[in-house]
């Protein structure tokens, strides 16, 4: 069971501005119900102007202004008792679409998720994204890739070291979501994938811009998709390894699972040897501020 004594926050969240079930509100009310001290709310940013995808779960531009303007008024109404924050889920497509974006850039966010959903094939093909749908997806890998399971996970990963590469995101999301459609087909060799995960890493302690945080994100738990957090404990060792600060994050679409599985977040990095996880505590001088708290 989670240790009430501990302090545990959600800030990886999605409402009915993208592909949420609730909103604003009744997030903010749940989380305050389940004693969480903030909530973030990282709605998936706009692309259809920017990737020409039409898509139905990511925030649409026209709503860009009034997602704001309800996080920031909740923000007021919860004022000493929840700290409620803005952020986004920004999509990295290389050329494409990046959290460096002018749009992005502009709206003054307290902090940022920096997440690769969509693979574009070198060979025309049309994009798809790693965790959607499985018939989706392997219409993809056939189209994409020729069903090449190691030249997928290079496309995957290669996105990633250029995301971390590039920065102006605080928190990498779901480091190893590729494992969703592919944990139990054997698409690659495992060995090949930690070698790339060791990379991602040792970018990441190296990242010469601000400080990045790693979510240990329980949405796949929540949803029944997969049985352990994204990254993988595996890839949770590497990364204690470099000594990468992580951050417990639910990935919630619905106010229900707002902190869903955090019990078994902190048993992985119990298991991979963190001694802390840390919380948000405030955008400084354009920096992100982060408070650590014991496992």
């Amino acid at each position: 069971m989670i240790n009430t004594q501990r302090r545990f926050s959600s800030m990886h969240t999605h409402t009915v501005f993208c592909d949420g079930a609730d909103d604003v509100e009744t997030m903010c009310r749940v989380a305050y119900e389940k004693k969480l001290c903030a909530i973030g709310f990282s709605a998936h940013a706009p692309i259809e102007k920017q990737l020409g995808i039409t898509s139905d779960w990511h925030l649409k531009d026209e709503k860009a202004d009034q997602y704001a303007a309800e996080v920031l008024a909740a923000k007021k109404r919860w004022q000493g008792k929840l700290n409620v924050f803005l952020g986004y889920e920004a999509d990295y497509v290389k050329g494409r679409r990046s959290s460096l974006d002018n749009d992005i850039t502009a709206l003054n966010l307290d902090y940022i998720i920096g997440s690769v959903h969509y693979i574009f094939p070198e060979n025309g093909a049309e994009p798809f994204t790693v965790d959607g749908p499985a018939e989706e997806f392997e219409k993809g890998f056939r189209e994409g890739f020729n069903c090449n399971g190691d030249a997928l996970m290079n496309c995957y990963y290669d996105a990633l070291s250029e995301m971390i590469t590039q920065g102006g995101f605080d928190i990498l999301g779901h480091a190893d979501i590729i494992k969703k459609n592919c944990i139990e087909k054997n698409y690659w060799r495992k060995e090949d994938e930690i070698c790339r995960q060791r990379e991602i890493a040792r970018l990441l302690a190296n990242a010469s811009c601000n400080e990045i945080i790693v979510e240990v994100n329980t949405g796949g738990m929540n949803r029944k998709k997969i049985n352990e957090t994204y990254p993988s404990l595996t890839f949770l060792r590497i990364i204690r390894e470099f000594n990468i600060p992580v951050i417990i994050t639910s990935d919630a679409h619905s106010a229900n699972d707002i902190n869903g599985n955090y019990d078994t977040a902190i048993d992985m990095l119990i298991c991979a040897n963190f001694k802390e996880h840390v919380l948000f505590k405030e955008r400084k001088n354009s920096s992100s501020v982060w408070q650590k708290e014991n496992i």
